[in-house]
């Protein structure tokens, strides 16, 4: 691989330098008694923090298609490269509602005694091709089995994309990689630059990397036995459900309508995308989704704990009916 820094490495470092960027801003959210409060324009105020991934489709759909508003709620959404950035603020109450929140760090997260999670509703499911495994186009990786022992970007160790890479290869029998936390919006560069042999992307900077790189595809990251298995949603503490009961439950069924939009109408999705990504209209059109639920399914949640559990991420199995917002 080329170690040095090429033109396409610097186009994706032009076009990801705002994500990059990103960062939660907490100033004026509020104490550690929350954040949530009557709003001027007459809905109550819920913040809520989100990352500029497809998973957090729904809830700009919610917003500029007024549902909020219908539900009387003045949501104030801030940015966040990684969701685990915002796992503090929401502890402590600064903001409300965190969304695209992987599982993955919020279930350890309560398992820990750290946070005392609630899922209002789910964000999306694994789909085909709505996050792949990309080598470079000169790569030597052939296949598959050619990936043990070799450096894979992701965006946070021991998560989401680590163990769903795990259980296909695991299902392959095949050896695994080595991982490398890199964050979504610097994949592309490391990819370039030969920092990592591979990386495990999810769109919209999957389709990002195949485009200005001409990445191949090695591995659809929603391969079996993963596929359909819930990744994200919409979380929150106990304090917040139990003390704001009312607004959790708007907030609740304005997601979950918005989520029956984008599962209906990709079109709406791929609409909503260049309003809150770098992906412009025309890259939109052909950008991988996920799947979004419309209601929240325990068995299908109980997958991902159970997957959990057998990779030790989790120490004890844990019932996710008991963290849902009903």
């Amino acid at each position: 691989m080329r170690a040095g820094r090429g033109p396409r490495a610097a186009g994706i470092s032009r076009c990801t330098a705002g994500l990059a960027a990103l960062t939660l801003l907490l100033a004026g959210c509020g104490d550690d008694g929350g954040s949530t409060s009557a709003g001027s324009g007459g809905g109550t105020k819920v913040t809520v923090a989100a990352l500029p991934l497809t998973d957090s489709a729904a809830l700009y759909i919610a917003r500029d298609r007024r549902l909020f508003k219908k539900e009387g709620l003045d949501v104030t959404i801030q940015p966040v490269q990684q969701s685990i950035q915002a796992l503090p603020a929401l502890a402590k109450g600064q903001v409300d509602v965190i969304a695209s929140a992987n599982y993955v760090t919020f279930l350890q997260a309560d398992e820990k005694g750290t946070l005392d999670l609630r899922i209002l509703a789910e964000g999306v499911r694994v789909a085909p091709h709505m996050m792949d495994v990309l080598v470079p186009k000169d790569s030597g990786i052939k296949s598959v089995a050619d990936l043990a022992g070799k450096k894979v970007a992701v965006n946070i160790l021991n998560n989401i994309q680590s163990l769903t890479l795990n259980a296909i290869l695991d299902a392959r029998g095949v050896g695994r990689p080595v991982y490398r936390q890199i964050a979504f919006p610097l994949m592309g560069p490391a990819l370039e630059r030969g920092q990592v042999d591979a990386v495990h992307a999810v769109e919209p900077f999957d389709s990002a990397i195949q485009g200005e790189l001409k990445a191949k595809v090695l591995l659809d990251g929603g391969s079996a036995p993963v596929q359909s298995l819930p990744i994200s949603g919409y979380v929150t503490t106990q304090k917040f459900a139990a003390g704001h009961p009312e607004e959790a439950a708007a907030f609740q069924r304005a997601v979950e309508a918005a989520s029956k939009i984008a599962a209906q109408d990709p079109g709406a999705v791929r609409e909503e995308l260049p309003k809150y990504t770098k992906v412009t209209a025309d890259q939109a059109k052909s950008i991988g989704l996920p799947t979004y639920p419309s209601s929240t399914d325990v068995a299908q949640l109980r997958r991902l704990t159970e997957l959990m559990k057998k990779q030790g991420l989790l120490k004890k199995a844990i019932d996710p009916a008991t963290l849902l917002v009903k």
